[in-house]
């Protein structure tokens, strides 16, 4: 199953926003590992994610692509549409440590965008490198190789729900 949701750059970048300033050590690793919680989360009870990004298996665990290209390069290593926004939002220290620019605009995400990136933030926010790398290393990351994307029905067979939300993916407006 393709992704089928658009990446909507804006929004990730107000994510970004949002986890740096509410977790200690908000690193590219633990960024990650908390959108793609927040994104689990948001597939299971709403049938979406947050900002329609699709996943890497990384050695270190799934990795939003499109979120991750942004801060590479607000780094300076990566190419994205949005880099000046992002330049003027956040900025990198120390290779991967997000320094927010600015507060979050809570206008661009939802009420249930907040909720589930509340919920992840909560439950794995204050994890060391290795307990996130760990939980993160689950089925759907295990179904891609390396550097490979990681097919969207994979991630949805790890929630409580599988059925319910591929059915939803599969035809979002029935009727």
């Amino acid at each position: 199953m393709k992704y089928p949701f658009i990446f909507e750059p804006e929004k990730s970048i107000e994510a970004i926003l949002y986890i740096a300033q509410n977790v200690k050590q908000p690193t590219f690793h633990r960024i990650s590992k908390i959108m793609y919680f927040a994104d689990k989360a948001r597939l299971e009870k709403y049938g979406r994610s947050i900002c329609g990004d699709s996943y890497i298996a990384m050695k270190h665990g799934p990795v939003p692509s499109c979120t991750y290209d942004i801060l590479k390069s607000v780094r300076g290593d990566g190419l994205s549409s949005v880099v000046q926004q992002a330049k003027r939002s956040l900025t990198v220290e120390t290779g991967s440590v997000v320094k927010p620019l600015r507060e979050a605009n809570l206008d661009e995400l939802s009420l249930s965008d907040l909720t589930c990136l509340d919920k992840a933030i909560k439950e794995y926010g204050a994890l060391s490198f290795e307990e996130l790398t760990q939980l993160s290393h689950d089925n759907a990351w295990e179904s891609a190789d390396e550097n490979e994307f990681i097919e969207l029905e994979q991630i949805v067979l790890t929630l409580a729900n599988p059925e319910l939300v591929l059915d939803h993916l599969k035809d979002p407006f029935p009727g």
